[in-house]
């Protein structure tokens, strides 16, 4: 079937829009980080994944770092081990990290794997326990009480933070024309698997890789103003008022400041987009408008 005269002249407009972008970032690292309704979605995840492909069919090369909360807690339900959580941040045992493991480094990433391979990409996936990618340290988490003289310190297992990256397996594979999958776990001196927050494994990882963008996958349209207003291009300065005055907050902090620390060290720009719209990574980078929050050093002149 044909498609219409006006049906075609739009597709020509988008290629015609894209083509910019594609010659702009071919050869480029873009790090996407990869959760929220979009890892649970169908129509979602088969987006995603074709979105994928298509950046590195055309030269860029994505690294994907992924997430997997829901899908943890719902294997605890299921061997009726109860999920916690201390100010967001889940309480992981031994018995909880063996989960975890297996949710993360198997079958959310296998699937991940196995969806882009089925669009006609060629992916592989790690943990950070593979080519001693990822070394982390158990995460110190404190509570100040009126009640003690000094804060407490709580005890929340086997969550960690980045000690250090070391890219060179992902330089191997993205060189190879390979797109890497990773999930966010490392291994602490002692030995011992940590579950790290995946927006930050993919802000390190950008940072360490001179990615050229950093693209976070959120359940929000971006970073809204006090109106509900969707929030375009900013600078540094710009988003750091934004806190300051309080309209970032809660939730939205963790990213913030990952996009922020990636900005800082060098990453060209962070995007914090929509992973509920479908192909929201390919219209982020290949249009004009692009779908949601971008971050730079400074704010674009326009």
């Amino acid at each position: 079937m044909s498609l219409t005269s006006d049906a075609a002249k739009n597709v020509a407009q988008v290629l015609a829009e894209a083509l910019p972008y594609i010659r702009r970032f071919r050869g480029k690292t873009v790090v996407i980080k990869y959760g929220g309704n979009a890892m649970v979605d169908e129509a979602l995840k088969s987006s995603f994944a074709r979105d994928i492909v298509l950046m590195n069919l055309v030269g860029i090369k994505p690294v994907v770092v992924h997430g997997g909360g829901p899908q943890i807690g719902n294997l605890l339900e299921k061997i009726g081990k109860e999920s916690r959580f201390i100010d967001g941040m889940r309480v992981t045992d031994s018995e909880t990290m063996d989960v975890v493991e297996m949710v993360l480094g198997g079958l959310v990433n296998k699937e991940i794997v196995n969806l882009i391979t089925h669009h006609g990409g060629r992916a592989v996936g790690l943990t950070g326990k593979d080519g001693d990618l990822i070394r982390a340290r158990k995460l110190t988490m404190t509570r100040n009480s009126p009640e003690l003289d000094a804060p407490e310190i709580i005890d929340i297992g086997h969550v960690g933070e980045v000690e250090s990256i070391d890219a060179s397996v992902v330089d191997m594979l993205v060189n190879s024309e390979f797109i890497p999958v990773i999930a966010p776990i490392g291994v602490g001196e002692d030995g011992r698997s940590y579950n790290i927050n995946a927006d930050l494994v993919a802000g390190h990882m950008a940072e360490v890789l001179k990615a050229e963008k950093l693209i976070l996958l959120t359940n929000t349209a971006g970073l809204l103003d006090r109106q509900g207003e969707l929030l375009t291009g900013l600078g540094v300065d710009d988003v750091d008022a934004l806190i300051a005055d309080g309209t970032i907050h809660g939730g939205m902090m963790p990213k913030i400041r990952c996009a922020l620390s990636a900005v800082h060290s060098g990453v060209k720009a962070a995007h914090i987009i929509d992973g509920r719209v479908e192909h929201a990574v390919m219209i982020e980078l290949f249009t004009d408008e692009g779908i949601g929050t971008l971050i730079r050093a400074k704010r674009s002149a326009s």
